[in-house]
């Protein structure tokens, strides 16, 4: 009898899920199983998962796999017709106890059918499991699930449903066990973590929350995932300004540069909201960096387009990208636009890239000779506030903060 193999494929709010996941599958007994939890972000995401799948059953032979997650969700005949899988189990239904009674036990519960998904759109709840972090460094916790946008690129709402939020009551319960574990460190996840509040008793904001966390906990670094630039609520730009435990580090759903490529992927911002944005938040806590998401080769994107995406990088001051080259997906309204040639699309995304390291390693450059303070994530890495990773050229012990002097970079990371 084995432990099961747990496989994350995605985002961090599936990696948290994950976790979850294999605190009910230990208190069902079940054991000698693969469980997949997948991503369906893009199409290569789905491409991923499948191969990952027939990768676990060459190294698990006779090992039941179950597959759950979004591409599950949204595509749960393509993974019921593949022979190495047992199991398909939909994103509500994987955070559910009896879900894996039922896998551990099937004669017993009587529930055998392969396909266990329903309907996502229906889940009013966002299930509040507080698991105890994993690693021993940083934890993040699930404070929303789903999305009530449509962009027309996204598949992401058909797999988690529309936006539920945990309660803030739950959320402060669990960074306070956390804390009591000794986690230096926890960072607020979710699929539009700014709409959190939307579904709850008298509307409160992510910035309400983020307060209530500082005021309430001994925290010592409180993060925040990705979120929507233009949804950023008053009580949220002053926490930036007054917390010093709010780490000065955002990561930006921006996706494009050029605001008729933003109307047809109907985000709700424009260029000059991102400059906008970025301004204020930067007056406001001159030592903040941003991350972003941008897409590349968006159907009927331009040159002159792509040039605008490219420009506000350097508007906005970005640091980190994180770059998608585009690609269709099956049922959102993009997969019908006339596409970008797929070797355009590559090439922009290399640029994109490209001109993403050269911003990074000018942020990198300009830490030499500064001491920041650093959250150890092993004996010989870890994380500034800014998140910049950091390597130590000796041992220290895992999950402290530092006061670290930086004493060079090699382009990806800082030297202490």
């Amino acid at each position: 009898m084995q432990a099961p193999v747990f496989a994350t494929l995605g985002c961090r709010l599936n990696a948290y899920e994950t976790e979850a996941m294999k605190e009910l599958a230990a208190a069902a007994g079940l054991s000698d199983a693969v469980i997949v939890n997948t991503c369906a972000v893009t199409a290569e995401a789905v491409r991923k998962a499948r191969q990952e799948i027939r990768r676990l059953a060459r190294e698990n032979p006779g090992a039941p796999i179950i597959v759950t997650g979004c591409a599950a969700q949204t595509e749960p005949e393509t993974f019921a017709a593949m022979p190495e899988v047992a199991r398909v189990v939909g994103n509500h239904e994987k955070m559910q106890a009896a879900t894996w009674k039922a896998i551990a036990a099937p004669d017993l519960i009587g529930t055998t059918e392969k396909v266990q998904v329903d309907d996502i759109m229906s889940v009013r709840e966002t299930a509040g499991h507080l698991i105890d972090g994993f690693g021993r460094h940083r934890a993040y916790v699930q404070v929303q699930n789903g999305c009530d946008h449509r962009c027309t690129f996204c598949i992401i709402p058909y797999g988690r449903g529309n936006s539920r939020s945990v309660p803030a009551g739950a959320v402060v319960e669990q960074i306070s066990r956390l804390v009591d574990r000794g986690f230096n460190e926890v960072v607020l996840s979710g699929v539009d973590l700014t709409s959190w509040g939307a579904d709850l008793p008298g509307q409160p904001r992510l910035g309400d929350l983020v307060r209530r966390i500082l005021k309430l906990t001994p925290i010592p670094r409180l993060r925040i995932s990705s979120i929507d630039s233009i949804e950023a609520d008053p009580a949220l730009m002053e926490a930036i300004a007054t917390e010093p435990r709010l780490m000065p580090h955002l990561h930006l759903s921006l996706q494009a540069g050029d605001d008729l490529i933003l109307k047809r992927m109907k985000r709700r911002h424009l260029r000059d909201d991102a400059i906008r944005f970025c301004e204020e938040a930067r007056r406001l806590r001159p030592d903040i960096v941003f991350g972003a998401d941008i897409i590349a080769g968006f159907p009927t994107e331009t040159e002159a387009m792509f040039q605008r995406s490219l420009d506000l990088v350097i508007d906005c001051g970005l640091t980190f990208l994180h770059v998608f080259p585009f690609s269709p997906r099956k049922g959102t309204p993009a997969a019908r636009m006339p596409q970008v040639k797929g070797p355009e699309i590559r090439d922009r995304a290399a640029r994109l890239r490209a001109l993403g390291d050269r911003v990074l390693m000018q942020h990198l450059q300009a830490q030499v000779g500064r001491t920041h303070r650093v959250l150890t994530e092993g004996q010989r890495i870890g994380r500034t506030e800014q998140f910049a990773e950091v390597v130590f050229s000796a041992d220290q012990p895992e999950g402290a903060i530092l006061d670290l002097s930086i004493r060079g970079q090699d382009g990806a990371r800082l030297l202490a």
